[in-house]
């Protein structure tokens, strides 16, 4: 099964890869979230669902609808870090439904997980950067080539001020540079 309702064609497998990848990247940070905010169940049901199409169930309703509730909970957050870790997962469940148009914005969906995830890691060192590339870097080298494969197929990530946005744009240009 494929999803070709734009530029190009997206595998349902290409897809499970992403919110992988996505999945991966928030379940380092969860707990994050879940420690500020413990009766908040919203990112952790995106996450379960992101992880329950990864793991072969079809997408579904659940996916957009967790995801939206996850993304409603970082608005919500006390502190950056939760707002991030909610993001990530958030994030993980939309993965599911990466658009097949070359659109720059459609690069957070494949990236914008282990930028956060790398922000936290930041934060949590008491914003420092060395800590964000050195979690960026093994983001990359967790990167298959299927995702690569998928990322290329779009233009780069957009350029932003915020520090995910940054760190996403490294990411971006490190997988597209590597294998």
């Amino acid at each position: 099964m494929t999803n070709g309702t734009g530029d190009f064609e997206l595998a349902m497998e290409e897809l499970r890869v992403v919110a992988r990848y996505a999945a991966q990247s928030a379940e380092e940070v969860i707990p994050v979230f879940e420690a500020a905010h413990p009766d908040d169940p919203r990112p952790r049901a995106a996450l379960d669902a992101a992880w329950e199409f990864v793991n072969g169930a079809r997408r579904t309703k659940l996916q957009r609808i967790t995801s939206l509730d996850a993304h409603r909970a970082a608005k919500e957050a006390a502190t950056e870090t939760a707002r991030l870790a909610a993001t990530a997962a958030g994030d993980a469940a939309s993965a599911a439904y990466l658009h097949p148009i070359a659109k720059a914005t459609q690069v957070g969906h494949i990236l914008r997980a282990a930028a956060s995830a790398a922000r936290v890691g930041e934060l949590n060192a008491g914003d420092d950067p060395d800590v964000g590339l050195q979690l960026i870097e093994q983001a990359r080298q967790r990167a298959t080539p299927v995702l690569i494969g998928v990322l290329n197929r779009y233009p780069l990530a957009p350029t932003g001020k915020s520090r995910v946005a940054q760190l996403m744009a490294v990411l971006d240009a490190s997988l597209r540079t590597s294998r």
